[in-house]
């Protein structure tokens, strides 16, 4: 995994909780609740012996059990697939939100293992108090070298802020898949896609995760 992609999937980190979604005070601004969970989760993520030796049960259940309740899968999958998604079977959008879930769970997994030094530094919320759209920013302060931007677009729903997109050194994560989803889908469609989402999911799920560098 490339850097970039471990600071991409380390911002999903982020929306995860230590406590049910229940608890999460109704009126909490969409920053303060990014702030104070991701703070709690890089803790454990520092501290855990098991998360810092790669355990890939550990790691992937607290992605499971923690994370997801936070991320909007299923609008995020629909952008990420454009056009195409509109014109895809109701079973053809549920298997590409299947695999594209398991896609990101792979990906924040293998960040969470690495997590060691880095803090996250969050900036003021330019955001009306009725707006149900915000921009939450934020950098990622890193040992070595210059701070990295890490912006995360977050939309309310029923149940509370959710996460839809994610902005790492100015590249959105979903105009990011965009192009590779619409690669797949003009070789081969929507199934097409789908099997290489499968395939490549099934590589991530042989591969062990990497310990935590010294």
């Amino acid at each position: 995994m490339t850097f970039i992609k471990q600071l991409i999937a380390a911002a999903g980190l982020t929306f995860a909780a230590t406590m049910a979604q229940a608890a999460v005070p109704a009126n909490e601004a969409p920053d303060a609740l990014v702030k104070r969970i991701s703070q709690e989760v890089i803790e454990i993520a520092k501290t855990d012996k098991a998360i810092q030796a790669g355990d890939q049960k550990k790691v992937m259940d607290l992605v499971e059990n923690k994370i997801l309740p936070y991320v909007d899968f299923q609008r995020m999958t629909a952008l990420a697939a454009g056009r195409f998604w509109r014109d895809a079977s109701p079973e053809q959008q549920k298997a590409l939100s299947e695999q594209f879930r398991t896609l990101l769970i792979f990906t924040y997994s293998g960040a969470l293992s690495q997590i060691k030094d880095e803090t996250i530094e969050f900036k003021p919320l330019r955001a009306d108090a009725t707006d149900t759209e915000v921009e939450v920013r934020s950098q990622v302060n890193v040992a070595r070298g210059e701070p990295i931007p890490l912006n995360y677009r977050v939309a309310k729903s029923a149940t509370g802020w959710k996460i839809y997109d994610i902005n790492v050194l100015g590249a959105w994560l979903v105009e990011t898949y965009k192009g590779t989803f619409a690669s797949e889908i003009n070789k081969g469609g929507m199934d097409g896609l789908i099997k290489a989402l499968t395939e490549k999911n099934k590589k991530l799920a042989n591969k062990p995760l990497k310990p935590a560098a010294k």
